[in-house]
């Protein structure tokens, strides 16, 4: 090794990236971080809500420092149909302090990460599309980037869920559509008055929904809905598979979730000032193996498959940093032990094994299967609201007892008695 070779090449700019960067130079360690936009977050559309405590152990004053846009402390469930909807309402002050999850928007986080980067002793190189890894036999070495080389004792795999990296060194092949979803979000700007008296949150807290059901016309995947300072990004995630099985474009899909009859109102007025749509994990515990990584080499966020679907929540972001944390860990102890094998490498895997990321991934391994049922995604939802229908439309015939209520719903629905035990049995042991 010359002098030429720094410690730890981190490429993508991402929360998996930027929080990995800080740490090994935190560490002491030479970090170069390299992100493909013009800045860090120029071309990230993502954003959504951020179960943000892992955050406060990299940065102590996250909340109060990072530029988030709202404390989320009302989370909805919602089962749409096509003329109605059906809703849990959580809201919950003990969500306010401490902390529990911000909505943020990832082009003014990442932009303040890369901050946080620069002020560790990070030097972050924007603006560069990293080409290929460099080999010494099975050694990773370094990156290329054009004509230019730049070597690294360790190269950390942050570039997302397309990860160039991870494919080209073998730790992932190209993934099914059926593991990877079409996110198609807006941004839409409200006065912070009108998203208060809207959406029923005061001051700096906000609300986030989860949507099933006729959100995505029966596709596979699901809609949000959550609130910003002064606007609402509202989208859908839909399965790549499905999505083509069913015939749809995802903006048409996108386009009706906005006009569905219980989601209108929350946008009425709204100015569009963001639409995009980018490529997503859909069966984030499919995708992540034990095989993350190589000589020289770890893959972490994204790139490693770290994302978690349970329906109740959607997380991705507090997971990226989960394995940031562990890779930065693992990757500062092998270059002490001046031992850049496969066997160092791999404490990375063992650290993750042991923290509480390695057990949600494990706990939550059979939620993506439970909401493949083609029921969750419209005769739930129309069930729920006959039940409900029942009870409140009060039309001078007897009234009957809930459960008959129910029963009788139940046998004007497609769903059977032992169809629905089954998805309920389905739905505890997933979730």
């Amino acid at each position: 090794m010359d002098e030429d070779v720094v410690d730890v090449v981190v490429v993508g700019g991402g929360v998996a990236g930027a929080v990995c960067a800080v740490q090994l130079a935190r560490a002491g360690r030479s970090v170069v971080l390299i992100e493909r936009g013009a800045e860090p977050g120029s071309k990230n559309l993502s954003g959504g809500v951020f179960y943000c405590r892992v955050m406060e152990q990299v940065f102590p004053d996250f909340v109060e420092q990072a530029p988030v846009e709202r404390r989320i402390t009302r989370n909805c469930v919602t089962f749409l149909n096509p003329t109605s909807s059906v809703s849990i309402d959580y809201w919950d002050a003990r969500l306010a302090e401490p902390v529990n999850a911000v909505s943020v928007l990832r082009a003014k986080l990442d932009a303040w990460l890369a901050q946080q980067c620069e002020e560790a002793g990070v030097m972050v190189m924007p603006g560069v599309r990293v080409d290929e890894l460099l080999l010494d036999g099975a050694q990773v070495v370094g990156v290329r980037a054009g004509e230019d080389e730049l070597r690294a004792k360790v190269v950390v795999a942050a570039d997302g869920v397309n990860s160039f990296v991870a494919r080209s060194a073998g730790v992932r092949a190209p993934e099914p559509t059926k593991h990877l979803a079409v996110g198609v979000k807006s941004v839409i700007r409200l006065p912070r008055e009108v998203i208060e008296e809207r959406f029923h949150v005061h001051g700096d807290e906000g609300a986030a929904f989860a949507l099933v059901g006729d959100c995505t016309q029966g596709v596979a995947g699901g809609g949000f809905l959550y609130t910003n300072a002064e606007s609402v990004s509202i989208g859908v995630v839909l399965r790549l598979d499905d999505l083509a099985a069913k015939g749809l474009s995802s903006s048409q899909v996108h386009d009706h979730l906005l006009d569905h009859p219980a989601i209108a109102p929350y946008l009425a007025g709204g100015e569009l000032l963001e639409y995009g749509c980018h490529l997503t994990i859909e069966d984030g515990p499919a995708m992540v193996t034990h095989d993350l990584t190589r000589p020289g080499l770890v893959v972490i966020g994204d790139a490693a498959g770290f994302t978690l679907n349970t329906g109740l929540t959607i997380r991705g972001m507090d997971l990226a940093a989960g394995s940031a944390i562990a890779a930065a860990t693992a990757v500062d102890a092998a270059l002490a032990a001046d031992d850049l094998s496969q066997h160092a490498m791999d404490g990375y895997r063992r650290a993750l094994d042991a923290s509480w990321l390695g057990s949600d991934m494990k706990t939550y391994a059979k939620a993506p299967a439970f909401l493949e049922s083609p029921e969750m995604y419209g005769e739930v939802g129309l069930l729920m609201a006959d039940v409900l229908h029942g009870v409140f439309n009060l039309d001078l015939t007897p009234r009957r007892h809930l459960r008959a209520t129910a029963v009788a719903a139940l046998k004007k629905s497609p769903l059977t008695l032992i169809r629905l035990a089954r998805l309920g049995w389905a739905g505890l042991r997933a979730l």
